[in-house]
């Protein structure tokens, strides 16, 4: 069973300052977690996490992880610029990005980031921009279904990214032929899975393919990154990965094929999103409605806006009633939002206590893609975002949006001067 890391007294208390809704971030959670991974990683001396910037990008969280070792994985400018400012730069950066601007990629060169290229087209791109560096990603895309447990995992042959195999030997070439001294290997093949399989067999995968290609191009080879993937579970009787099994997975498959090659040395990197906050943050928010219709509905002052997962994939999230912890789950509900949508809603007959106007409700798993992939539909205003910090106090780490902030890019014309704050 999902456990809140606040109680309802607390969050009474933290609602006083703060109105419903906002996203609490959990940083004692946070920090063990980080501390755990680079612990299953230890075996690797260049190991080195790259947060992936997307999952939750806040200044506060990312001088966090900066503190425990992290870099920062980015894919667009502001993402750059964001960690720029947060103390990042150089091969604290794996700037990962596709269909990329030429203003993006110029500003990853400044900062001397790793560049991970998309494409092969992007090679002469990146020269004639900006000039190759010394080291440079590419990204595989191997085609076709990637396998796993005798279960179809993904498409990767589906999908937008990367170099086909036949790709990225003609790229190692040609960008050795062009001076670059130094490469690294980069996949994503599978979103979110709940598994202890999932990096090691992809690990194996990467190490063959650099195997391959140190052999056929004489390539130096020296950072194989296995990116994102290794998921969280949101429902509550499902198991969570144990990142010690995937950690241990992976130094077999670096045993296996990568020492008897004489590589080594080569440094694993990831770059996790999901696994590194989700489980750590909640959308906290208060019924503000009831509806008896031929469903019974329970209306929140959140929204999809608020958090898009369900009304965009249908994806489950665990919800608590605070208070009422312990009290049957003997009503059927469905929980929504505001929206004029009518794929707003956080559950759909979904057994809960039963919950009254005015129940704060606790949506888990929603600190990683939860604020970040926040919108304005309806006007809706995205909201405040709060750490729960290691002492137990609370700090605002991004305010709620006001009806200023959303006519501010409008301040040009005039038109709706009196409700904007000069």
């Amino acid at each position: 069973m999902k456990v809140p890391f606040i109680t309802k007294a607390q969050a009474e208390e933290i609602i006083e300052k703060y109105p419903t809704p906002f996203h609490i971030y959990d940083e004692k959670g946070i920090r063990e977690n980080a501390r755990n991974l680079y612990k299953a990683f230890s075996w690797n001396k260049g190991y080195r996490e790259f947060f992936a910037v997307k999952a939750t990008p806040n200044p506060y969280i990312l001088k966090i992880l900066k503190e425990e070792g992290c870099g920062v994985d980015c894919s667009s400018l502001t993402e750059l610029m964001m960690s720029e400012c947060c103390g990042f730069s150089g091969s604290d950066i794996m700037f990962s990005s596709n269909v990329t601007p030429e203003e993006d990629m110029k500003k990853a060169h400044e900062l001397g980031a790793f560049i991970n290229l998309d494409d092969i087209t992007h090679i002469e791109f990146l020269e004639k921009l900006c000039g190759l560096p010394e080291t440079i990603f590419c990204r595989f895309n191997p085609g076709g279904h990637f396998e796993l447990e005798n279960k179809i995992m993904d498409d990767p042959g589906d999908a937008k990214y990367g170099f086909t195999k036949e790709q990225i030997f003609e790229g190692f070439r040609i960008l050795k032929s062009k001076g670059v001294k130094h490469f690294g290997i980069h996949a994503f093949l599978a979103s979110n899975t709940v598994t202890n399989n999932y990096y090691p067999k992809l690990a194996k995968i990467l190490f063959e393919l650099a195997v391959e290609l140190k052999n056929e191009t004489g390539a130096d080879i020296k950072y194989i990154n296995l990116s994102g993937g290794v998921g969280v579970s949101y429902l509550p009787d499902v198991p969570q990965n144990d990142i010690f099994a995937i950690g241990e997975g992976v130094h077999k498959a670096f045993d296996e094929v990568l020492v008897p090659a004489g590589m080594g040395d080569v440094a694993i990197f990831t770059e996790l999103g999901r696994y590194m906050l989700a489980p750590y943050g909640h959308l906290v928010t208060k019924c503000i409605h009831q509806k008896h219709i031929y469903k019974e509905y329970i209306g929140c002052d959140a929204c999809a806006c608020n958090l898009m997962r369900p009304a965009m994939y249908g994806s489950y999230h665990h919800i608590t009633v605070l208070g009422k912890e312990k009290a049957p789950c003997d009503h059927k509900y469905d929980v929504t939002g505001g929206l004029c949508e009518n794929n707003d809603k956080f559950a759909i007959d979904r057994m809960l206590p039963e919950i009254n106007i005015g129940d704060i409700l606790v949506i888990h798993d929603t600190g990683a893609h939860g604020f970040a992939m926040g919108y304005n539909y309806n006007g809706k205003l995205r909201s405040a975002e709060l750490l729960l910090k290691e002492d137990g106090s609370v700090q605002l780490i991004r305010r709620a949006e006001t009806p200023s902030d959303y006519f501010s890019t409008f301040d040009f014309t005039g038109i709706l001067d009196k409700y904007i704050e000069k």
